[in-house]
């Protein structure tokens, strides 16, 4: 197969023929229709993260078609159109126990435990546990974004933050994950207040549902004006002026 390869951290990859994954008993292997870019895949390459060993293929947020399954795998089969989260649980530990699947105590990741999705196939692990179906009218390439960047903005802005409608919510910086907590967080009903330096990234923020917009290299965040101050109330047209004397 054709894949993203890097011989030596912080140095040039290139695209060559490399040996197909085989899919565990528990596993997949998926045909990559779709993969995103992510400031993860960088530290990858640089060497930040341990779990790298060289040579390597990046690549973490996919969607794609199965191709293989393991013999245990009893909830899919080859031509299922299949989205994963960034990190693949176990399922049985008691992280997975505690519905914790994030930091699962025996956790797999593509594109850092094996190699990942800058590629024609990628092998993902206990396949039942992780895998999510996409549906036939959602573009591989929205679902490539939803495992990583959209799942991390979920979890900040619905689980921990539990944003209601109605509240104010800032996002500072759009990216990938901010612009997904603009969505997500108009989604609910919040008015979002969005910061960012790029007035691109801040025309997606609008375009996606923020309130407000605030370019913070033109002025600072804390010295805008605050958009939940309430406006002054209008005079009374009932109450008669005083009269003037000359």
């Amino acid at each position: 197969m054709r894949a993203v390869v890097f011989e030596r951290f912080g140095e040039p990859a290139e695209v060559r023929d490399v040996p197909r994954p085989h899919p565990a008993d528990h596993g997949v292997v998926v045909r990559v229709e779709a993969t995103g870019l992510c400031r993860s895949d960088w530290h990858a390459w640089q060497g930040h993260d341990p779990d790298v060993t060289l040579p390597h293929v990046p690549g973490h947020e996919l969607a794609g078609v199965v191709e293989e399954v393991g013999p245990r795998v009893t909830r899919w089969r080859p031509g299922d159109r299949v989205t994963a989260p960034f990190v693949c649980a176990c399922g049985a530990c008691p992280a997975c126990a505690a519905g914790d699947q994030q930091v699962c105590e025996r956790q797999t990741q593509p594109g850092f435990t094996h190699w990942g999705s800058f590629a024609q196939y990628v092998a993902l692990d206990h396949a039942d546990v992780n895998l999510v179906a996409v549906p036939a009218d959602l573009s591989f390439a929205t679902a490539a974004s939803l495992g990583c960047r959209f799942a991390t903005a979920y979890r900040a802005v619905v689980q921990q933050g539990r944003v209601a409608a109605g509240e104010w919510v800032a996002v500072h910086g759009c990216g990938g994950v901010g612009l997904s907590a603009v969505m997500i967080a108009a989604a609910a009903g919040a008015r979002v207040v969005a910061v960012d330096v790029s007035p691109k990234a801040l025309e997606l923020a609008e375009r996606f549902g923020a309130t407000r917009c605030i370019d913070a290299s033109a002025t600072p965040a804390p010295a805008a004006p605050d958009p939940t101050a309430a406006a002054p109330a209008a005079p009374d047209p009932t109450t008669a002026a005083p009269a003037a004397h000359s």
